[in-house]
């Protein structure tokens, strides 16, 4: 070394920071690829990310290509680095030496690399594959070596040196992905992603109509009194029963009974000829799977039943799509005839409104893990059947029960607490324990 002019031993030194650069950026950008959207590039037939793939899919020759060639442009930049120091400073020049290329090779060939590929992985991970691979067939002897006595040593701590298959999506972990995708992802998809993993933990129990709530067709009103009721009903599907509606004799789909309105003396035996055979899920199928259902079963409509076989409600395709999609309707008093704002920022609010509705509709997080309705809710939390104008003090929320009819709570007034007057509670709830 010492016949090479000082011009060009700073030129070499210039040139292996440069290539630590390199080898330091590679391995971040590789590590830091995002391996669902390069098995997809990969598909694509793009050339940076089957190169990529080639490579990540041995990561521990990967790493030691990588590791070999920096520790190797390192050691060397710091040899001649510190022949440079000798003949500008003589023997003193050897620390400052040490001193001056660490703080060069930790800012030019460490950090300032491996910042830039953790920020944009593939503009560097995909050109320095051209690279990688040709050094990784080079040096592949060497290569072998080093990862043969690395994972014996491995071994030998007592850990499987085999590469672990953690690449599979959890629910969890899509969860993450999609609240991580914020940026190229709108809000509403967002949401309708999230709302989709969400249904393996909501069952039909929670979203069904309530079978008090359930709009049908009694066998035993008077025919006149059917036909209103197919005039008047909103619905497309109603169900067909005698007295009770656990006596359900089947589905009238709306539009079928349309011929019966323009007869002049329609019969209930014409009626039955219309409707089709009932479709009865149990109340705790997960909503996923009651989703495949009504698409294996081609029907939009079902009859829930407890495990005694009594119908509970209500459920049908509609409910589960808004579970997904949010309601249909972007009105407050269009989405539910159960909530009813107020000018003072409170709601008027049926006791047989469901709490996800209610939850859904007006930002709120009452808890779902117990009764479905409000009514229900208000009563576990009494322990007993209310008075009018009775005041509860929820941890968000404040309610004034309005009205009570046949021991059931009819309708009530709540508002949102602010976040002040929630604190001002937790306190004095935590003063009260202590």
């Amino acid at each position: 070394m010492n016949d090479y002019s000082l011009e060009f031993l700073f030129v070499a030194l210039i040139v292996l920071i440069a290539c630590s650069a390199y080898f330091s950026a590679s391995e971040t950008a590789m590590m830091s690829l995002n391996r669902y959207r390069l098995r997809h590039l990969a598909k694509q037939k793009h050339q940076g990310a089957l190169r990529a793939s080639r490579l990540l899919a041995n990561p521990d020759r990967l790493i030691g290509v990588i590791l070999i060639g920096n520790n190797f442009v390192n050691i060397l930049a710091s040899a001649i680095g510190t022949i440079i120091a000798i003949r500008l400073w003589g023997d003193n020049g050897i620390i400052l030496s040490t001193i001056i290329l660490t703080m060069v090779i930790l800012i030019f060939g460490e950090v300032t690399p491996k910042t830039l590929a953790a920020l944009h992985p593939e503009k560097i991970a995909y050109p320095s594959s051209l690279l990688l691979g040709w050094l990784q067939k080079l040096l592949y002897p060497l290569v072998l070596i080093v990862s043969s006595v690395s994972n014996a040593l491995v071994r030998l701590l007592g850990f499987d040196a085999a590469p672990g298959n953690d690449h599979h999506l959890s629910t969890e972990k899509l969860r993450s992905v999609v609240h991580d995708s914020a940026r190229q992802i709108s809000r509403q998809r967002q949401d309708m992603l999230l709302n989709v993993l969400d249904l393996e933990k909501v069952t039909v129990n929670d979203i069904m109509i309530p079978r008090n709530d359930v709009v049908g067709i009694d066998l035993e009103d008077s025919m006149d009194e059917i036909l209103q009721t197919l005039s008047n009903s909103s619905h497309t599907r109603l169900p067909v029963y005698k007295r009770d509606i656990n006596h359900v004799v089947g589905i009238l789909h709306v539009r079928n009974a349309a011929r019966l309105m323009v007869m002049a003396e329609p019969t209930k035996d014409e009626l039955m000829q219309l409707t089709r055979e009932t479709y009865f899920v149990p109340e705790s199928t997960p909503l996923t799977t009651q989703l495949v259902n009504f698409q294996k079963e081609k029907r939009r409509i079902a009859l829930v039943v407890d495990e005694y076989g009594d119908v509970k409600g209500v459920i049908t395709l509609e409910d589960i799509l808004e579970e997904i999609v949010g309601n249909f309707t972007t009105n407050l008093s269009e989405e539910t005839t159960d909530i009813h704002p107020q000018e003072d920022g409170s709601y008027l609010i049926e006791g047989s409104a469901s709490i996800r509705d209610i939850n859904r509709t007006l930002d709120w997080s009452l808890p779902t893990d117990g009764p479905k309705t409000l009514s229900g809710l208000l009563t576990e939390m009494l322990e007993s059947i209310p008075d009018n104008h009775v005041g509860i003090r929820l941890p968000e929320h404040c309610v004034e029960i309005i009205q009570v009819k046949d021991n059931i709570i009819k309708t009530v007034r709540m508002w949102a607490l602010s976040p002040d007057e929630v604190e001002d509670h937790n306190e004095m709830q935590a003063n009260t324990l202590d």
